[in-house]
């Protein structure tokens, strides 16, 4: 990999410690520096408005925590995600003046991509353990593990693929269990990679016979792949072949031939490119700018049971998600984060991820800031989107009720109902209009939508 340029480290000298002598690495070093800037930011005033005072105060009745959050991420994105995301039981918790944890002992799971920045960040940076809890983030192997020990509660939350808690409360694939998701992990931050003897066909309309992989069934990288196939001609269940492939075993499997290409998370498609056997043929923002990827969510059962617990865990994540928003923390956060505890993979690949400073296979840098991000709002019309593709394409049968599903997982109507509860005024709307691939989506018209695709397994 000597040809290999890197945008990072092409100067930086071989050395042992941090640059200021201080900690043992880079990492140590990434993970003060970023504890620093959330804890002594320069506190940003709560609005003079009666409303909003007392709406934090109610939500973070201790003093101290009201302050750290408020010094971590600014007034405006607390009022953003927190009046945006949380639900019922959990400001009723947040409201209370002993705000204990039920359960302070806490297993959280994660796969090892970029997706789960936040609540990756959070363990080291300590956000968990000022929230009062002992959270241990386990590293787990695939999707259909995270699925299953969550519905076993051998986790007691987890980071998810978007559509997955709507699979699970739906039944499809598996025991029933209702699942909600409290937010959005991350937009963006995914790509089409395809192996390098591949470089001649650009054209999805040439794929066919071709074998990818996709991290599970009900993924945004299955709807995404499908989706642009489709829109190129090819029926994705006759034309390819999509295999379930875990992402930290997709570079593995080009390398090997067993796949010509992968729509998967990050790291890996940039790992593709590092390791010399792959180029990021388009990164899916693309396709869908500002399109949901994972979530961090858990169980229904779980917050009833421990809703002060479910609020804390809540607003560490919240935290991370705020910090990991600034492009100025993002290079840090991959010191943080790529230690073999976490993602275990080289610092400059997932520091390319997360700047979208990176090198793309095909002989070019590309600078794409946007290429993965953190909103956390789980829009209703995203989970509405997800349920026609499960329709589309045969994941689930017959009526759907769209809009009651999707409020029922995407914990976002319980928080508006809330808010004015507490004389807030809610954001408007909860089902905004997306594009995709140039095609306006409209949550209020699924049926429609998905008719007016050719290709679709309901005709």
């Amino acid at each position: 990999m000597s040809d290999y340029f890197d945008p990072f480290d092409a100067d930086r000298p071989l050395r042992l410690g941090c640059t200021c002598g201080a900690h043992a690495s880079d990492a140590e070093h990434a993970t003060a520096t970023l504890r620093e800037r959330s804890e002594s930011a320069d506190f940003i005033a709560y609005s003079n408005e009666f409303i909003e005072a007392s709406l934090m105060k109610a939500l973070f009745p201790q003093d101290a925590v009201r302050r750290n959050f408020l010094r971590a991420v600014g007034r405006r994105t607390a009022m953003a995600a927190v009046s945006s995301v949380l639900p019922i039981a959990s400001l009723q918790a947040m409201a209370q003046d002993k705000g204990t944890p039920e359960k302070k002992d806490l297993k959280v799971g994660f796969i090892p991509i970029t997706c789960a920045t936040p609540l990756i960040m959070a363990h080291p940076l300590g956000f968990y353990r000022n929230q009062g809890l002992n959270v241990e983030v386990v590293k787990t192997a695939g999707w259909a593990l995270i699925r299953d020990k969550m519905i076993n509660k051998e986790y007691d939350a987890t980071h998810f693929l978007s559509p997955m808690p709507l699979a699970i409360s739906m039944g499809a694939g598996s025991n029933a269990t209702p699942m909600h998701v409290a937010s959005i992990q991350n937009t963006n931050g995914q790509a089409i990679t395809l192996a390098v003897k591949h470089k001649d066909k650009r054209n999805p309309a040439d794929w066919k016979g071709f074998k990818f992989a996709v991290p599970f069934e009900y993924s945004m990288h299955n709807f995404l792949l499908r989706y642009y196939v489709a829109e190129a001609g090819l029926d994705p269940d006759r034309d390819i072949q999509i295999r379930v492939v875990p992402p930290p075993e997709m570079v593995a499997n080009l390398r090997a031939g067993n796949i010509d290409g992968f729509l998967g998370p990050d790291p890996f498609n940039q790992r593709a490119v590092y390791e010399e056997v792959g180029f990021i043929h388009l990164l899916t923002k693309d396709l869908w700018n500002g399109h949901p990827c994972c979530a961090f969510g858990t169980s229904t059962e779980f917050i009833q049971k421990n809703p002060n617990s479910f609020a804390a865990l809540y607003r560490a994540v919240l935290t991370a998600s705020a910090m990991a928003r600034k492009p100025e923390n993002r290079e840090l956060i991959a010191k943080v984060i790529s230690p073999a505890a976490y993602l275990n993979q080289p610092e400059t690949v997932v520091a390319q991820v997360l700047t979208g400073k990176f090198a793309d296979g095909l002989g070019k840098i590309q600078n794409v800031p946007d290429r993965a991000d953190f909103d956390p709002i789980p829009w209703q019309s995203m989970a509405v989107w997800m349920l026609t593709q499960m329709k589309r394409w045969g994941y689930v049968k017959g009526d759907v009720n769209y809009k009651q599903i999707a409020e029922k997982v995407f914990l976002l109507t319980d928080a508006k109902k809330t808010m004015k509860a507490l004389g807030q005024t809610p954001p408007e709307g909860a089902y905004p209009k997306f594009t995709i691939m140039g095609k306006v989506f409209d949550a209020a018209k699924p049926e429609e939508y998905i008719k007016s695709f050719a290709i679709n397994r309901t005709t």
